[in-house]
């Protein structure tokens, strides 16, 4: 049985051997300044040095361009697709039409993997865009198990899945909460809200806190819950979903490599003795449930339509 790809989110150079030695088959990278919610903030220089590290493993490196671009950034994507391409990046994350155009001209050879988050609900749009020049489809995070297996059957274009991991529930290319701060005459700076990672928006009725950040992208307010599919995957590697992803951010680099040494198991396993899986997915979500944090909590994400936002 094919083997899908495990792919990860490493926050800086320095966790790339570790998350290769740990089982990941690829890498997403970038920076903010032309990628979304980005587990680490990667420069040219360290992609450069990233896709070096990962090649001599024969791993692969992914290149996030899918920020929603306004026109003063338009200019600047042929001159960055070349630099990936040169770099030899082994595809480019897009959403934005405008970064397949200019990849058309600068880079015509670069993969592109179409990923907007929201909006890859079908099998129908995947291919449209797989026509348009597009290698894979990420499918959104607020589908079914049904839908992702019917989308893999009809699909011209290969298909990731993100199988653990917070999501994104809300962005707003405003960055609201260093306004709100600055409107009260408080000096926080957009930095520290990337870095410090304890700021919540919280719900007391039902006890709950969403994790938020700032970029150069906006504000992002995160899911509660992490998603957790390591005890669900057979579906998906039956009907054959290319890639599974598991989302570092805001995670330390221990709880990403930790994730990916459960997922490397459990889809070998998965993939080659399923009867072994079956017996071993207990034990492997007790694992995963372990690595987690007290105030976030494991659950399927809307692959089982079991929580509502």
């Amino acid at each position: 049985m094919k083997k899908p790809e495990l792919l990860v989110t490493p926050t800086k150079i320095e966790d790339i051997e570790p998350l290769m030695k740990a089982g990941a088959d690829a890498f997403v990278i970038g920076e903010q300044r032309y990628g979304l919610r980005l587990a680490g903030e990667f420069d040219r220089e360290a992609v450069k040095s990233a896709i070096e590290i990962a090649h001599q493993g024969g791993k692969k490196v992914y290149v996030a361009m899918n920020a929603i671009f306004h026109n003063e950034k338009v200019d600047e994507l042929a001159d960055y697709l070349r630099f990936l391409e040169e770099a030899g990046a082994d595809a480019v994350l897009f959403g934005d039409p405008a970064v397949l155009m200019a990849a058309r001209e600068a880079a015509p050879n670069m993969p592109l993997h179409w990923n907007t988050e929201t909006t890859a609900t079908n099998w129908f749009t995947c291919n449209y865009w797989g026509r348009k020049g597009a290698k894979r489809a990420v499918l959104a995070r607020e589908i079914n198990m049904d839908a992702i297996v019917e989308t893999k059957e009809n699909a011209e274009v290969e298909i990731e899945v993100q199988v653990h991991g917070m999501t994104a529930m809300f962005q707003s290319k405003r960055r609201l909460i260093g306004n709100y701060f600055n409107y009260q005459g408080r000096d926080m700076l957009v930095e520290d809200l990337e870095t410090d990672g304890h700021l919540f928006l919280h719900d007391p009725e039902r006890n709950t806190k969403y994790p938020i950040f700032e970029d150069e992208n906006g504000t992002h307010i995160m899911s509660p819950n992490d998603i957790c599919i390591i005890d669900e995957l057979t579906e998906m590697v039956e009907a054959g979903v290319d890639s599974f992803k598991i989302d570092g951010i805001l995670k330390e680099p221990e709880y990403i490599v930790a994730v990916t040494k459960l997922y490397r198991k459990a889809i070998d396993l998965c993939a080659e003795d399923p009867d072994a899986y079956e017996n071993a997915k207990e034990s492997l979500l007790e694992e995963a449930e372990s690595l987690q944090p007290e105030n976030r909590m494991l659950d399927t994400g809307f692959f089982f339509k079991e929580t509502v936002y």
